[in-house]
């Protein structure tokens, strides 16, 4: 089976008290202090019948890239959904999305699944081939917010963002050259799909051809670019502001 792996004390235990179902192992470092959250580890590993082996830590020494504190959680891999749950008959069940053209930092695809999730978004539309995927940084990153939404992986943007214009959505894109201000466009009673585009080339030529709206967060000086986390979390919360207005 394939599997990723999660690590660090905290992350292991979000993912416990969240998904415990995907943890197949835990390796815990002998050399590890064995504190209240290893403790709590091991207890909730017990209540969900999921094994957990004190190992030497040469063990981890193949992991010592990332911070795992002495704990890695092997899990099995996130289960993407086809397109076609967008459309789910359920009236209004998906209104609001995110959809990455080409990101391809681990961490900022975790960051802004953590803010849509707790925004409230209800899908993220993910590339097969261009940009990252969901491993074990992005699921880090994300605090497990990874588990709270849909994850739509496709073949093709192009397609699928005809596709949703196809079905009522509006496509809003964000372009450091926008037409619009994005507090200037009216996001209440619509269907949207929000498109954040790759850290350095932003949205693709082809996606804001697609786009209905195109817009932009003001800057005041020379330094005109936000790391594309924030940005999506400075625009997600405009969008909420004014449905919270409705």
């Amino acid at each position: 089976m394939e599997q990723d792996f999660i690590f660090g004390k905290n992350s292991v235990i979000e993912a416990l008290k969240n998904y415990a179902g995907r943890i197949n192992k835990i390796l815990i470092s002998k050399n590890a202090n064995v504190d209240a959250k290893i403790k709590e580890i091991t207890n909730m590993a017990k209540e969900n019948k999921i094994s957990f082996v004190f190992v030497p830590k040469e063990k981890l020494q193949k992991y010592k890239e990332v911070n795992h504190q002495g704990v890695i959680a092997f899990v099995a891999p996130i289960s993407y959904k086809p397109l076609d749950t967008l459309f789910d008959i359920t009236e209004g069940k998906y209104k609001k999305i995110v959809v990455l053209d080409g990101i391809e930092d681990s961490h900022n695809i975790g960051a802004i699944i953590r803010t849509a999730v707790c925004a409230g978004f209800d899908a993220i539309v993910l590339p097969q081939h261009r940009g990252a995927l969901i491993n074990s940084t992005a699921e880090k990153t994300s605090a497990g917010a990874v588990n709270a939404i849909d994850i739509i992986k496709v073949n093709s943007l192009t397609d699928a963002v005809k596709k949703l214009k196809d079905n009522n959505y509006w496509v809003i894109a964000a372009d450091a050259q926008g037409k619009d201000n994005y507090f200037d466009v009216d996001y209440k009673d619509i269907n949207l799909a929000l498109v954040m585009g790759a850290e350095h080339a932003g949205v693709s030529k082809t996606m804001l051809k697609q786009a209905d709206f195109v817009v932009k967060i003001p800057m005041f000086n020379e330094f005109n670019s936000l790391n594309v986390s924030v940005s999506t979390g400075i625009l997600i919360y405009e969008i909420v502001k004014q449905y919270m207005q409705k």
